[in-house]
């Protein structure tokens, strides 16, 4: 899928989007501006702000002004979120160059996602008349991206992840904010609760399609993903491949691989033994089948929504979250 073209073809309300974000951001402060500008300039594809214009598109055929403010402060809230889980990850590359944390230290990082986040909430407060419904959707999504990281955390300590916990944590952290980039938008374009519903079922499920992929290249991806290969089993995420894995073996060596799993901090080599044992226990497979099912349920969401060019890039988009390749 063509992302740039995709933008191309949004044109006015996707620069509207950019003028947005970047007016929000403006300071007096140079080397918050020159942050500021360096976070931008690697801002990959920005799928959040992109994904709220077209729904809106597609439901009635134009962005609103609180529509461009919600898809603009979506971007801004997911930027808030990676420079705090830069911090918490001890992350020092992301989409392949130096973070934040990296260069400037980790209490940077923090205060400058403090300064992106507040930003995102001013711009969702902007108008007066701003439904109180947006505020509750991202508010939420402020929680869910709180609750899901420290539930990972807990889980990364005691080893026992398993689907249900799995699923929580990858919707929190990651569906929770597709979902409140494209609901939000649906209400700023005045649709009925079936379209709505239509939106926050095709989010979700696209935000888990998205993040499965995810967890699949770092068992099986290139370099190209931005970051190095199996960094989640060596910060003790238990992910679906693993599980998937898990599924298809005795209690007896389950038991022994999630204690390599949580020996690992102690011993990194053995990530190479886990990343064995998913491959060969059918953990990629069935990870795959999965996020195929995802994949469907989000284009099958979008039933409800009358043909247009935006339904279509909505769709190839859900299909391309399953074949990409970083």
């Amino acid at each position: 899928m063509d992302i740039r073209a995709v933008k191309e073809y949004l044109g006015q309300d996707w620069l509207s989007v950019q003028e947005r974000i970047a007016s929000a951001l403006e300071s007096d402060i140079s080397l918050l501006n020159s942050t500021n500008a360096s976070i931008l300039s690697q801002s990959g594809k920005q799928l959040r702000p992109m994904l709220a214009l077209m729904f809106a598109r597609a439901c009635t055929g134009k962005a609103t002004d609180a529509g461009i403010r919600y898809a603009a402060a979506a971007e801004l809230l997911h930027n808030a979120t990676l420079l705090h889980d830069d911090v918490a990850d001890g992350s020092e590359l992301r989409r392949g160059k130096p973070t934040v944390m990296s260069l400037m230290g980790p209490s940077v990082s923090v205060l400058v996602g403090d300064y992106w986040l507040v930003k995102a909430m001013e711009l969702i407060l902007q108008d007066s008349e701003t439904d109180t419904t947006a505020i509750r959707i991202f508010s939420k999504t402020l929680s869910d991206l709180a609750e899901g990281e420290m539930l990972q955390l807990q889980k990364a300590q005691s080893g026992d992840t398993d689907e249900k916990d799995y699923l929580r944590i990858i919707y929190n952290k990651t569906a929770s904010l597709f979902e409140a980039a494209c609901v939000s938008a649906a209400i700023s374009a005045g649709v009925s609760e079936d379209v709505v519903k239509a939106a926050r079922d095709y989010a979700v499920a696209l935000g888990l399609a998205f993040q499965i992929k995810d967890d699949i290249l770092d068992y099986s991806g290139t370099e190209s993903v931005g970051k190095p290969l199996g960094v989640d089993i060596l910060e003790q995420k238990i992910t679906l491949p693993l599980l998937g894995a898990l599924n298809n073996v005795s209690g007896q060596k389950q038991a022994e691989v999630r204690g390599m799993v949580r020996d690992i901090v102690g011993r990194p080599e053995l990530r190479d033994d886990v990343v064995s044992f998913v491959k060969e226990n059918g953990g990629l497979e069935y990870a795959k089948a999965r996020l195929e099912e995802y994949v469907n349920e989000a284009v099958h969401a979008l039933d409800i929504l009358p043909d247009s060019r935006e339904k279509e890039y909505l769709m190839e988009l859900a299909r391309y979250t399953a074949i990409r390749d970083k």
